[in-house]
């Protein structure tokens, strides 16, 4: 608690970051906690609440009147304040109630707008807040209205300017660098027909989905993207510390997948939702331990002649496995980040196979060799050569057409490939190894 009373008191209160006042937080058991968020600036407490993990925002709310919620609530920008209230409906929805009926009607409606929005679309994202202008305004004019309305904080975060016709869709985008080497006593039509450079928009409807609106940010640098509805009318904004997040989110729910667990369970401290969330994926994964098992089974007398081949089998799978999830998240990236076309499966899944064959082939020769030696057996190393041939090329090919697969019937890649892929390598590891050497050794 000292550490935030020092933080506050070297800071003037323009140089407060939310950020920083939620890592101190979280370094607080729950009594000095409590007593440090009275310590927070008011106007603050909405953003440090959506700073911190959302383990925390239990407390916050536990901490704060109705009167302080709704004053946090009023201070966040709208994209936040949705946020900020699906996160108190979770907690207790009398309270989110009670935080939503002490609102302004300006408040309620644009929430309300923005919640009927689904997850994925890009409107849910937006902010309302943007700054537009008339095409005949004179920027002059401009200048002085922004001015007013910044040193007022109703808007924050601006870098371009909108400019709209009459009934409000968008015509061109200005950076406000740009509009500061305008002419102060023409128009904006005006500097912009005389201009060489190009004002034309890129923007985003209302409607699509989230990550396509993340790739044009990537695709195009862009610090913002006017949001608009299907008739092309201006309808809020998107900036680029809102697709920073989604890109975090979208990576870790990614890694989560590919481990088998699931991101929101793993998010709550409910031990027994995120053990339930983990025992799925784990029986799953029993079930196809058992069908490897099986294939051991059916090679059970080979086994029993050769113990050699119980103490080298393991090295197949592992071989096969790795060199398949190595592939499978090179595939899986790629999809994420957008870098696969549809017309790109074909190059992709060569490009994995010719790998994985290339790596298949060099260790093959060394663990042939390594099992000559080690055992005294030649064919027994021609054996586990030709496995390891056979297993790493089931591994690449599994590997990059199983997430491509899944991606053409719209299912995240990410979810349920490993396990497949885990099935597939473990399988042919051992079947092949085991049959080869029935057929050779035997």
């Amino acid at each position: 608690m000292y550490k935030l009373q020092e933080y506050l008191s070297s800071h003037e209160s323009s140089e407060i970051h939310p950020s920083d006042i939620a890592k101190i937080l979280k370094e607080l058991d729950d009594n000095a906690f409590s007593n440090a968020l009275k310590l927070v600036p008011k106007d603050l407490l909405g953003d440090v609440a959506l700073a911190l993990p959302d383990r925390y925002f239990d407390d916050v709310v536990e901490n704060l009147s109705v009167d302080e919620l709704s004053h946090a609530v009023t201070e966040l920008e709208s994209d936040d304040q949705v946020d900020f209230m699906q996160g108190l409906e979770e907690i207790d929805e009398n309270i989110a109630s009670e935080v939503f009926e002490s609102l302004d009607e300006d408040d309620k409606q644009e929430i309300t707008k923005l919640q009927e929005y689904k997850e994925n679309e890009a409107g849910s994202y937006m902010q309302l807040e943007v700054f537009t202008a008339s095409k005949n305004e004179v920027v002059q004019d401009v200048i002085k209205r922004f001015a007013k309305l910044r040193k007022a904080n109703e808007l924050e975060n601006v870098q371009n300017l909108f400019i709209t016709t009459e009934d409000n869709k968008l015509r061109y985008t200005v950076g406000l660098d740009d509009l500061l080497i305008f002419d102060f006593s023409k128009t904006l039509l005006e500097n912009i027909q005389n201009s060489d450079d190009s004002f034309e928009p890129k923007t985003a409807h209302d409607r699509e989905d989230i990550k396509e609106v993340v790739h044009y940010f990537e695709e195009y640098d862009l610090s913002v993207m006017p949001i608009v509805n299907a008739y092309g009318i201006l309808i809020g904004r998107i900036t680029s510390d809102d697709i920073y997040d989604i890109i975090n989110e979208h990576a870790t729910e990614q890694m989560y997948n590919l481990a088998g667990v699931d991101d929101d369970a793993e998010e709550d401290d409910e031990i027994l939702n995120a053990g339930k969330k983990r025992a799925t994926w784990l029986g799953l994964n029993l079930f196809t331990a058992i069908a490897a098992s099986f294939v051991i089974g059916i090679f059970a007398e080979t086994l029993e002649n050769m113990v050699a081949l119980a103490i080298l089998m393991p090295i197949v799978a592992s071989m096969g496995g790795n060199a398949g999830t190595q592939s499978l998240t090179v595939v899986v990236r790629q999809l994420a980040l957008g870098d696969i076309s549809k017309g790109d499966a074909m190059r992709i899944i060569k490009k994995e196979v010719i790998i994985s064959l290339g790596n298949g082939i060099i260790f093959a020769i060394i663990m042939g060799m390594i099992a000559h030696f080690w055992f005294g057996i030649e064919l027994l190393g021609v054996v586990i050569a030709l496995s390891m041939v056979i297993n790493l090329f089931m591994a690449g090919f599994f590997g990059a057409t199983v997430p491509l697969f899944l991606k053409k019937l719209d299912i995240d890649p990410a979810i349920g490939s490993t396990v497949i892929l885990t099935t597939v390598t473990d399988v042919v590891g051992f079947f092949s190894f085991l049959g080869l050497a029935t057929y050779i050794l035997l």
